[in-house]
This record gives C-alpha cells, sequence and structure tokens, in this order.
C-alpha cells in the first residue's frame, strides 16, 4: 500500500531534525511532528541552547565585574535580574528556531503540528486545536525526547520548586538555592547560579561523588572552584521529603533521610528525566517502554519492530545534542537503505558549568582497570600565555598516553574554552595518532591550544626517566 511519507520523525530535535533532512537529501518525502508551538524540540526550548545562552549571559556580566576588579575600578556593575538574562536566551531561541524552520522548509521536509499517537505500526494520529489528522509513513522515527522526573510531595511551581525546563521563565534569582542531584544538569545550574552571585547554594546528592564518569582529578577541581563560589556539597545524602514553610514569601524545606534539615529560596529538582512516551500509543506500534519511558534499540537504532526506530534521549545514554544529531542521520541512513558508517567510538563529552570541562577517550580509572599501562602529561593554564591573557589560573589539562605505542587515549580539560580545545584531541584520538603528532606540531602563540604541547612535552619527560 502507498504510505503518505517514506519517513516521519516524531519530535523536532536535533535527531528528529537530522533523521527528517537525511531522508531529504536520499530524495525521499519526509516530514516531522511537533507539538509544541514552534520546533527545535527540548534542546532548543528548553535545555541545551537556553541553558548554554543563561551561562554565556551570566559570564558576560560577572567576567565585566571581575574585570573592573582587577583593574582596580571596584565592582561597579549591578547583580543582573532574571529578566535581563533570559532577555537573551528568547532571543536566541527566537533566531535558531527561524534557522531550523528554513533549513527544513529549504529540504522540503513538511512540519506538521500537534501530538502524535499510533493508530497502528505505520499509521500516526496527530491531534491539534480541536483537529486530528491521520498520516503513514514507510518508516517511522521516535525521537521525542525526554521530561524531568517531579520531586516528591511537593508541585512544581516554576518560582520556588523548579526542574530544568523552567528555567527559561524564572521571575527572580533566588538569593538561596538548593539544587537536588548533581549529575550534568545540577552541576550545571549549580555553579551558573553560584557565579551570578546567589550567596548560598547547596548540592544535594545520593552518591558520594558527582560525575563520576569523568576524570576524578578534574572533577576535584570543579567542585574545588564551586566551593570557592560558596557551594556546600552534599553527597551521600538522600532526599526524605521536601515542602514549603509558611509566611510570605513562601520557603522550601528540605528534609533529608540523614536528619538534616535545609531551608532555601528555591529548589531545583534535577533527578534524572524520562522518556516522553507516555502519551505516544506504543501499544498500537507492537512497542513497550521500560520503567523510564526509554525505548530498547539496536546497534541501528531499530526497535523491536522493523521499520519503526528511536534516536537520541529516548533510548538514554549518552543522551548528547550532538550524538542525538548523528543517531537520527544514521537510523534514517538504515530506513531508507542508505550505505552509513557507524557512529564514531570516540564522541565529545561537555559539561557548561562555570568552569567549563571537556573529556574525550578513556579516563584514568577505567585504564587502571583494564590493566593498560599509559602516562600522563599535564599543562596549567597558569603556566600559558594565553591563559595568563584571559585571567584563567586554574584551568588544568591532561592526556593520557599509552606507554608502550604512545598512542593518545584520552583527553580531559577544565577551564575556559575546555568544550572547543577538546576537538584537536578528538581528531587526533580518531586518527590513531599520539605523542610524537603533539610534539612535532607547531601551535599558534599565545592560543589555549599550547596546552597541547605542553602537556606532550610533560609526558614525554616522564616516559625518558
Amino acid at each position: 500500500m502507498p504510505f503518505d511519507f517514506d519517513l516521519l520523525a516524531i519530535g523536532s530535535g536535533p535527531a528528529g531534525q537530522r533523521a527528517a533532512v537525511q531522508a531529504a537529501k536520499l530524495g525521499k518525502q519526509a516530514a516531522i511532528v511537533e507539538q509544541r508551538a514552534g520546533i527545535g524540540g527540548v534542546c532548543l526550548q528548553s535545555g541545551t541552547i537556553p541553558s548554554k545562552t543563561f551561562r554565556e549571559a551570566v559570564l558576560a556580566l560577572t567576567n565585566a565585574a571581575d574585570s573592573l576588579t582587577r583593574l582596580g575600578l571596584g565592582r561597579a556593575l549591578p547583580r543582573p535580574t532574571a529578566a535581563q538574562l533570559l532577555a537573551r536566551v528568547d532571543e536566541v531561541v527566537r533566531r535558531e528556531m527561524d534557522v531550523l524552520e528554513q533549513q527544513l522548509r529549504r529540504n522540503r521536509v513538511e512540519i506538521i503540528g500537534g501530538r502524535a499517537s499510533f493508530v497502528d505500526p505505520h499509521t500516526v494520529r496527530i491531534e491539534s486545536a480541536g483537529t486530528s489528522r491521520t498520516v503513514s509513513a514507510a518508516s517511522i522515527v521516535i525521537a521525542v525526547g525526554t521530561r524531568p522526573a517531579a520531586p516528591p510531595g511537593v508541585a512544581v511551581d516554576g518560582e520556588t520548586v523548579l526542574t530544568s525546563d523552567d528555567i527559561g521563565t524564572l521571575a527572580r534569582i533566588p538569593r538561596t538555592l538548593t539544587v537536588v542531584g548533581a549529575g550534568v544538569i545540577g552541576i550545571e545550574y549549580a555553579s551558573m547560579f553560584a557565579a551570578l552571585g546567589t550567596t548560598e547554594v547547596t548540592l544535594i546528592d545520593r552518591r558520594e561523588r558527582p560525575l563520576e564518569f569523568l576524570d576524578a582529578e578534574i572533577v576535584d577541581e570543579l567542585m574545588h572552584q564551586m566551593r570557592k563560589r560558596n557551594v556546600t556539597f552534599r553527597c551521600g545524602e538522600a532526599v526524605a521529603r521536601i515542602e514549603r514553610t509558611d509566611g510570605s514569601p513562601s520557603r522550601i524545606a528540605i528534609a533529608l533521610e540523614s536528619g538534616k534539615r535545609i531551608v532555601s529560596d528555591a529548589v531545583l529538582f534535577s533527578v534524572g528525566r524520562s522518556g516522553a512516551t507516555a502519551d505516544l500509543g506504543l501499544e498500537h506500534a507492537g512497542l513497550a517502554a521500560d520503567d523510564r519511558g526509554r525505548l530498547a534499540v539496536d546497534t541501528q537504532f531499530r526497535t523491536t519492530v522493523p521499520h519503526i526506530f528511536a534516536v537520541g534521549d529516548v533510548i538514554g545514554y549518552p543522551s548528547l545534542a550532538a550524538t542525538s544529531s548523528e543517531q537520527g542521520r544514521l537510523a534514517a541512513c538504515c530506513a531508507l537503505g542508505a550505505p552509513a558508517r557507524p557512529m564514531a567510538a570516540h564522541f565529545p563529552i561537555g559539561i557548561y558549568a562555570i568552569p567549563e570541562i571537556g573529556m574525550v577517550g578513556a579516563t584514568e580509572h577505567e585504564l587502571t582497570a583494564k590493566k593498560v599501562p599509559y602516562e600522563v602529561g599535564i599543562a596549567r593554564y597558569r603556566e600559558i600565555a594565553r591563559g595568563q591573557i584571559v585571567g584563567d589560573e586554574s584551568g588544568l589539562f591532561k592526556m593520557l598516553f599509552h606507554r608502550d605505542d604512545r598512542r593518545l587515549l584520552g583527553v580531559h580539560i577544565i577551564g575556559t574554552g575546555a568544550t572547543e580545545l577538546l576537538h584537536i584531541g578528538q581528531a587526533v584520538l580518531g586518527l590513531g595518532a599520539g605523542l610524537d603528532y603533539f610534539l612535532d606540531t607547531v601551535f599558534n602563540y599565545p592560543t589555549l591550544a599550547e596546552c597541547y604541547k605542553v602537556a606532550a612535552l610533560n609526558a614525554a619527560n616522564k616516559l625518558m626517566a
């Protein structure tokens, strides 16, 4: 039977966009269904782009104030308001949405607004503003993303009880803040509000250490710098209940299982996210999600129903915008029979905290567990001319090399430009090169990229000892 589309993507985040555009570039009829008012999904409207723009707005204002202090001119800049910070966020989101819409229309991808749910494995009903439309597709890509987990026992109000999706509508900057969950989102926002001047930020997590997938030394430096900005870490602690206090204005009291009680102006609950699959009618397509709303897929992102694929955050780790985009492209190629290489083994990880963190490849604890002999090369921003110029004396850069064949095994950075600087190491890692490349290569001076040379020389000296 003929279908309305060759490929239908449910969700317009990076994964859905890339799947639809790839299908269009292969000469197929493609469409995207999006239930929000605009396209871009969580990534554009409440996740990656807003949070990173918020961070840059915080940095722009706080760095300007810090520069005045260093120059002996006083800290003349007032603390920015939520409205000032979010005005920049709204501007960037609008512009990016326009760019994405133009890209989709230029590739003749049809954009269908409304909430999608399966009628059968090839058919989807789309409901919007009291109207309903049914479309069919030969292949369907589920790219609906995730929703934040709800805090226990208290309703989210967007003012005193927040999730990460509520930062974009924040009316005021809280004087004190408690963040529950020291994952990537919790760490990023805790560091932003601390840099912004929130007088007391408390970070709670039941794990003994945050961000355990990162290099331990990098995490230690991050915690050290955040503590200098009055962030208190309550690791190994679990929340028993969250309550609003009496009085005006109302505050938030968090009772911990250990008996501790923390009171703050607001709480940001960031304990995981669940796949946004509850309303999809998966049972009509012969699919079922796990207890966190996620879908299982094979190495080609195919679900248990051969013509239905799932990509992006809805399938879990690594839940990065960049990897989600590539997953969407690969799923479309597989669905339409186009040749494609598998995703590269070494993808970069960026943590947009203040300071930012970049990582690619193996960590020291992974190599130790596998009994891989390695050597460490270290460079510190305070020893790099560019580090002095930009005023970052605490940045740390490290590379891991195999002791026998000198191959690069991992790059770990904390400091200014870490998420950009990382890509040089990613390229070298992907090409299988190593220490000798960095020793023989000339890097511009003064740049932060000089860290590669300094760290390589440091490692080479250790290998000669």
